[in-house]
């Protein structure tokens, strides 16, 4: 597996295990948790993504208690957090409307809730979920700069971010964001075209890419000249026609690092496999006309 390095200080694995549905599986005991992690540690797959408000904000505590049974396996693992979102359960219960605090206050008691929940010293990368209407970018700024320099937070990025925003947060910031997670799969391609990877590929920065099958809505409903055009490739390689939608994402020259999520444990162990499926220009832009239902200009 490729390893992707993140601003200075940080490496991950070019393909990230998702863990937005970790709280949904039937069994979230830590031993199945521990047989998730395992099974992507097999394929090379080091990097999980998380974020506080997953499983309505308990999410992170099921996968410390897989930690705490199996503790070596921190160290062969990059941990990802994201905070920002505040919605009315879990602990946030109280909230009267659910809302975005990228304040100090609040930025730094969800990192210190992340740590205990999570049963860790250090967040490898952490992310601000969503762009905040009032974020105060110099008080964001600083606390995300401070989070970094106390070595709670080894890097720091952003997700949904379009350009300006986070032109804004890091205009007010000494340390480098060093990604933006965004949404992209060949059912939302506007990112393709609308500057979002061209801001990102200018500076430097790798994007990561949730939801990367569409939330599996590439699958569903009756058959699309999208559909029988993946399932064609994927025949041709030997793969399923997921494999081949990621193997789209990661022909593209931005090196994006799709971020990948189910709780079956057979398809995470063929998570990999899209790293199987060569997609030159022509094959690219053959699924990039049947995502958009025509031709380029």
């Amino acid at each position: 597996m490729e390893r992707v390095r993140l601003g200075s200080d940080l490496e991950v694995s070019r393909l990230v295990y998702g863990l937005w549905r970790l709280g949904d599986d039937a069994d979230t005991s830590p031993a199945h948790v521990v047989r998730k992690v395992e099974a992507c540690l097999a394929q090379g797959i080091t990097t999980m993504d998380h974020a506080d408000i997953y499983g309505g904000y308990a999410g992170e505590a099921i996968f410390g208690a897989a930690l705490k049974t199996a503790p070596h396996l921190r160290e062969r693992i990059e941990i990802v957090t994201k905070c920002g979102i505040v919605a009315p359960m879990g602990r946030h219960a109280g909230a009267r409307v659910k809302h975005y605090d990228t304040g100090r206050a609040h930025v730094t008691a969800s990192v210190e809730t992340s740590l205990r929940d999570m049963a860790i010293e250090r967040i490898d990368l952490l992310l601000i979920h969503r762009p905040d209407p009032l974020m105060d970018p110099w008080e964001t700024g600083a606390v995300l700069d401070e989070l970094v320099a106390s070595g709670k937070v080894r890097a720091v990025g952003v997700s949904n971010f379009r350009p300006h925003d986070l032109s804004l947060l890091q205009s007010a910031m000494r340390s480098k964001l060093v990604t933006n997670q965004i949404e992209l799969s060949l059912l939302e391609t506007d990112a393709f075209s609308n500057g979002d990877l061209a801001s990102l590929m200018e500076r430097r920065i790798r994007p990561m890419a949730w939801s990367p099958l569409g939330g599996g809505r590439l699958f569903g409903g009756s058959e699309t000249p999208l559909r029988h055009r993946l399932r064609a490739i994927a025949t041709a390689h030997g793969v399923d026609e997921g494999a081949v939608a990621i193997a789209w994402l990661l022909a593209h020259p931005a090196g994006i690092l799709p971020v990948l999520g189910t709780n079956a444990l057979p398809r995470i162990g063929a998570i990999a496999e899209a790293l199987r499926v060569p997609i030159d220009r022509q094959t690219w832009f053959e699924l990039y006309r049947a995502a958009k239902g025509h031709e380029v200009p």
